[in-house]
């Protein structure tokens, strides 16, 4: 028997390639699963802070894609292109994000939305195709800071439109 059997912690097989980043929004689940499915929407808060959000196209369905260009704060645009694989409303979307369609470097991203009493707790589980590709996000991209901020950036528009 393997160590692992012997109580020691399963380890996924995508570990070491992936970034995992939660939070949990004092709005309700439908709005905040919404969000992730409506341009008006996503064009408010997507991205990190700082960035803002041109869309080019999008259509949320499975097989749909959004093609937009994300502008950092220093100037610098960056090509971004996501195609839905799958969605469950209001609980699971799994997306395909790269810089364009056919990016070899495209990574999976799967985001759980669950309710937690009045609020959510939304997740999102992505895996890079390398640890390699991992690494150099988390490290050159910020990914794991720019992913709580986008998160934060969410928290904050869909806490103000619940008000409303």
């Amino acid at each position: 028997m393997s160590e692992r059997g012997r109580g020691a912690p399963a380890q996924s097989a995508t570990a070491d390639r992936e970034v995992v980043i939660s939070r949990v929004i004092d709005a309700p689940r439908e709005l905040v699963f919404e969000a992730f499915t409506e341009v008006r929407h996503l064009s408010r808060w997507w991205g990190p802070e700082g960035f803002t959000t041109t869309t080019r196209a999008f259509e949320f369905r499975v097989g749909g894609e959004w093609d937009f260009v994300m502008h950092g704060p220093d100037g610098t645009d960056y090509q971004e292109w996501i195609t839905w694989r799958e969605i469950a409303p209001p609980e699971r979307i799994v997306l395909l994000h790269g810089e364009s369609r056919g990016d070899p470097n495209a990574f999976e991203s799967v985001l759980t939305f669950a309710p937690d009493g009045e609020a959510t707790r939304i997740e999102m589980r992505t895996v890079f195709p390398t640890k390699e590709l991992r690494d150099e996000a988390v490290e050159k991209y910020h990914a794991i800071e720019a992913g709580g901020q986008t998160l934060s950036n969410l928290a904050s528009y869909v806490t103000e439109i619940d008000r409303r």
